[in-house]
């Protein structure tokens, strides 16, 4: 038997967030679309994501939540767990709870993702490990993390090469 899961007005204890709520970052923005809580007490929200062409996001990780990601248009790239995968419209990639994890957009077209996150949904849940923007970073040893960062730097280094060829 599958969960129910519904749209509900007030989950303060579950996420933060709004539906129509939505925010423009260095990458690009995001949008909720939907908010909302399991028969379990798990709560979900949903965005939609568009990552600006040449854009990558922080490599980060959860404690709280886990996320699902489906590529709605354009080509994304995705770090989870030290592994690079290239999703296309219609595929999609589960972010584990506690998962190293990115995505990046190395073409010069929109790409627009779907995310569902579930459990805690809450901004201050993100721990991030490196950011292309300044923002504030995490150390670790973790090996996880190392390999991650290390891809991490390969799709910036990328991403300024295409920036190169196309200035």
């Amino acid at each position: 038997m599958g969960l129910l899961c519904e749209n509900i007005h007030d989950i303060n204890t579950m996420t933060e967030y709004r539906v129509g709520e939505g925010d423009e970052r260095p990458w690009g923005s995001y949008l909720v679309t939907g908010v909302g809580a399991c028969e379990d007490g798990e709560g979900f929200c949903e965005k939609e994501i568009r990552v600006n062409p040449g854009k990558i996001l922080s490599l980060q990780s959860h404690r709280l939540r886990r996320e699902l990601w489906v590529v709605r248009e354009g080509l994304l790239t995705v770090i989870v767990d030290g592994k690079r995968i290239e999703l296309r419209p219609g595929q999609s990639v589960i972010v584990p709870l506690h998962a190293i994890h990115c995505m990046a957009n190395l073409t010069d077209e929109l790409c627009v993702v779907f995310e569902k996150q579930m459990g805690i949904c809450r901004e201050e849940d993100i721990e991030r490990y490196v950011d292309a923007y300044g923002r504030a970073a995490s150390v670790s040893c973790d090996p996880r993390v190392s390999g991650s960062v290390r891809l991490y730097n390969e799709i910036l280094a990328e991403i300024e090469e295409i920036g190169k060829v196309s200035a």
